[in-house]
């Protein structure tokens, strides 16, 4: 077999070795899906109709909750940050965020303001008040493209909240991935796996008759895998939700949302 054979075989491997990595990543990279789709049309109608959405009750409550004056200093969240409608777009779209070198969550932020220009206690994690806000901070970006992104202030945590989507847990020895990536659109129990995007939240579940938290859903994974759980708050709960909000950028909020 003379040289220029040899190079032309060469060349038709490597086109072939190039489309054959391009589908592998098409078919691991599936297209971007939110667990609404999966939805019944009714629990859809729930989520959509804001005189249905029992999540709406809380953001009610987070109303009254920004105009609450607290503290020594008599400030309330409206003293600084005026009408949510306007000061609060967007915001939710980009959290967790690097703030002063520490990667704060949406619910860590508020606890921050209110210590920080309150001069008021922090709220308890899955409390009322705390749901509350959170949930009428969401409110505000409704619709909007999640905007989290890879910085070189966050670049550190994002690889280990991907360590931590991917790493097996608990008594099943189970990893996040092995679920909503590898088995995303089969069924558990009767009932599709989702993706796992966290475009919805905080969001009232029909199972718990209440509204939660991310990190409660996340518990919650660990907890079925028979895994010591993040604690509500911790560094290692925030850069897991860092990375599930970076896998899930470019995808709309539906805050607060309503699922199964």
């Amino acid at each position: 077999m003379n040289k220029q054979t040899l190079l032309f075989l060469s060349s038709i491997y490597l086109i072939l070795i190039s489309l054959f990595s391009v589908g592998v990543a098409s078919a691991a990279s599936p297209r971007q899906q939110s667990s609404y789709e999966l939805m019944s049309a009714e629990n859809k109608v729930m989520q959509d109709d804001p005189s249905l959405n029992p999540a709406m009750f809380w953001v009610g409550d987070g109303e009254t909750l920004w105009q609450q004056k607290m503290g020594p200093q008599n400030k309330a969240c409206s003293s600084c940050h005026g009408d949510p409608k306007n000061s609060m777009r967007g915001v939710a779209t980009q959290f967790p965020k690097v703030i002063k070198g520490k990667l704060q969550t949406l619910e860590g932020q508020i606890n921050q303001c209110r210590v920080g220009n309150q001069s008021s206690p922090p709220l308890a994690y899955e409390s009322k008040d705390l749901l509350a806000l959170t949930a009428l901070i969401a409110f505000q970006s409704k619709g909007m493209p999640i905007s989290v992104s890879e910085t070189p202030a966050n670049t550190a945590f994002l690889k280990k909240g991907r360590e931590s989507f991917n790493e097996r847990m608990g008594q099943l020895n189970l990893s996040c991935a092995q679920c909503h990536e590898d088995r995303a659109g089969l069924k558990l129990g009767g009932s599709p796996i989702p993706q796992g995007h966290p475009n919805a939240y905080p969001i009232y579940r029909l199972e718990w008759q209440t509204l939660g938290s991310l990190q409660r859903r996340l518990r919650n994974c660990m907890s079925g895998v028979r895994a010591q759980q993040f604690e509500y708050g911790s560094p290692e709960m925030a850069q897991l939700e860092l990375f599930l909000m970076w896998r899930a950028r470019g995808m709309p909020l539906e805050s607060p949302g309503v699922r199964p």
